[in-house]
């Protein structure tokens, strides 16, 4: 990539922020598309429109989306999320004005659907509801119900249809749970005790559980007039997980230590007994004052609630990220993990992983030198007959053309030639999460 001399990486190659919105009608489409691939892959990341940005994470909201119906690609669009916020970044007082008002969320890490609302969303702010177009309604709370902010990484029980999620908080209540019916009411919220203000970025469920990952990645309020991103590593906050009934509070959380460690995003998590398995990637440490990021490993924590203890155990040695099962497995028990092979010289992907729970067996779709990946999204095929029975999707980018692609692979066998490949005659710079979004 042809970065400029000293420009932070987010401002950069495919990191940089589109000039425009896009929208393509029916783009050229290499393979087939599944037929019974009917709805919309919906994903976002940052796209820091009106003038640079003091961290990748602060970026304006960008949904970059396709809509696929009976084997063809309707349109693509990318769309901003049209927030208050969107044109106050060269403010002087903008992460001032972005902290006044719960309504300034950025919609700029995840998108995801529930109780016919899709919601942009990221950690400190209300979802951003959108429409199917991409067109940005508003703030969403919930009817008036949710006072806190909501995490980019929301559960959806794929028993219940419930949604749970928490809010972190960078003064007191440091940490908030809170529990959605499938209809979409907000019906509990409930204060969890920590002992400061730290990144939880994700957390777990189970079919009974919840589990918060209280990690020392600290905020320290102290740093926020030095402009980025006020947080670093401590190493005397220690690392927990807390184990909480689904419909409890507080007082019902059962606090287990781990080694200290950090932890972007969990695969899944499930019961097995009087186990409760957890599969996440792992950092050893993360802003360590002094020492570099090392890679996160795919790592899987059990807990034994008779025991009382917990065993740690890293299960290969690739770095990792963006990890996924099918949304019909979440806090269910899972055979495959799919998840992005990490490139070591910036955040992205040179390649989708499966891993094998069973057997340890990782295969791959590796990508050619020069291009790179995101988020691996699973579809289920119609009539599904196993667990991998279904589809992998992801947009992809490459340095020569400067131009990126939606891709469709099998998930039973990663390692083929990709069943589809949109090519978008535009780029789509690097960002986060998303969802498949099925009519």
């Amino acid at each position: 990539m042809n970065d400029a001399a000293k420009a932070p990486f987010w401002l950069t190659g495919n990191f940089a922020p589109l000039a425009t919105e896009n929208e393509l009608s029916n783009p050229t489409i290499e393979g087939t598309i599944p037929s019974d691939l009917n709805g919309r892959y919906l994903r976002t990341g940052p796209n820091p429109m009106s003038g640079p940005t003091d961290h990748w994470f602060l970026g304006d909201g960008m949904v970059h989306g396709i809509e696929l119906s009976g084997g063809s690609a309707n349109w693509f669009k990318s769309k901003l999320v049209q927030t208050p916020m969107l044109n106050m970044r060269g403010d002087a007082d903008y992460l001032t004005e972005s902290m006044a008002s719960l309504k300034n969320g950025l919609g700029n890490t995840h998108v995801v659907s529930h109780a016919g609302k899709i919601l942009a969303l990221e950690e400190l702010h209300f979802p951003q509801e959108l429409t199917p177009d991409l067109e940005t309604v508003g703030a969403y709370d919930y009817n008036g119900a949710l006072n806190t902010g909501m995490t980019a990484h929301p559960k959806v029980c794929s028993k219940t249809g419930e949604m749970l999620f928490f809010a972190y908080g960078l003064m007191p209540p440091y940490l908030t749970y809170h529990r959605v019916s499938a209809d979409g009411e907000l019906l509990q919220s409930e204060v969890i005790e920590v002992g400061a203000a730290t990144m939880a970025h994700d957390f777990n469920i189970t079919e009974n559980y919840v589990i918060f990952m209280d990690l020392p990645l600290m905020f320290d309020m102290k740093r926020i007039t030095e402009g980025g991103i006020p947080l670093m590593w401590s190493d005397d906050y220690g690392a927990r997980l807390g184990v909480m009934p689904r419909k409890g509070s507080n007082t019902d959380v059962v606090w287990y230590d781990i080694d200290p460690c950090y932890a972007f995003h969990s695969l899944n998590a499930y019961e097995e007994g009087d186990k409760i398995v957890i599969d996440v990637c792992r950092f050893d440490h993360y802003l360590k004052p002094g020492v570099p990021i090392p890679p996160e490993q795919l790592t899987r924590w059990t807990i034994d609630t008779k025991a009382g203890t917990v065993e740690e155990k890293k299960l290969m040695e690739i770095p990792v990220e963006f990890p996924r099962v099918p949304d019909s497995l979440v806090g269910q028990k899972h055979r495959f993990g799919y998840m992005a092979h990490m490139s070591e010289e910036f955040p992205a992907g040179v390649g989708v992983l499966k891993y094998d729970f069973q057997s340890d067996q990782v295969t791959e779709f590796a990508l050619p030198s020069g291009q790179y990946c995101g988020e691996p999204v699973f579809a289920p095929r119609e009539h599904a007959s196993s667990e991998d029975d279904g589809y992998l999707m992801f947009y992809t980018y490459d340095e020569a053309s400067d131009t990126s692609d939606f891709v469709v692979i099998d998930a039973r066998d990663v390692e083929a030639a990709p069943l589809a490949r949109v090519k978008l005659g535009v780029r789509i710079p690097f960002g986060f999460h998303g969802s498949w979004i099925a009519d």
